[in-house]
């Protein structure tokens, strides 16, 4: 489990994540990636691919393609107030994301596979709560 003083065998914490969505924000987005190229989100301590624990951090693209999405109708209730809404994965160079579909507008269309888009963090419309959210680029 988890040593109260964070050392590498630690659980990631809300405050970890906290942390990372900051950054995201901030336009900082980061993955790590192992000495063999292989990415992932923090707070990672072992790369979940070869399960090297030399992690470096590298910047995450500001925009990335569509590879699979889903429109969710019938959500848990800690999105009821946000359906329907899609719910997409996201090429963003070291790694996949994922995260919710949302027009400038902030309506929830439906986004297409290989659609460029950005990155961002907004709120559930439900409790607040951050998240990931891609818009469309709109051109790039």
């Amino acid at each position: 489990m988890s040593d109260e003083d964070g050392s590498a065998g630690a659980v990631p914490t809300d405050r970890e994540y906290a942390k990372w969505l900051d950054a995201l924000g901030d336009g900082d987005g980061f993955a790590l990636v192992c000495p063999d190229g292989h990415g992932s989100l923090p707070p990672r301590r072992v790369c979940p691919e070869c399960g090297s624990a030399d992690l470096s951090r590298k910047s995450l693209d500001g925009t990335g393609t569509v590879e699979t999405y889903s429109v969710v109708h019938v959500p848990s209730p800690r999105f009821a107030d946000d359906a329907p809404y899609a719910t997409a994965v996201v090429d963003l160079g070291p790694t996949r994301l994922t995260g919710v579909f949302r027009d400038e507008d902030g309506s929830d269309p439906d986004p297409a596979v290989g659609e460029r888009v950005t990155v961002d963090v907004g709120e559930r419309r439900t409790d607040g709560e951050r998240l990931v959210v891609f818009r469309p680029a709109n051109g790039e």
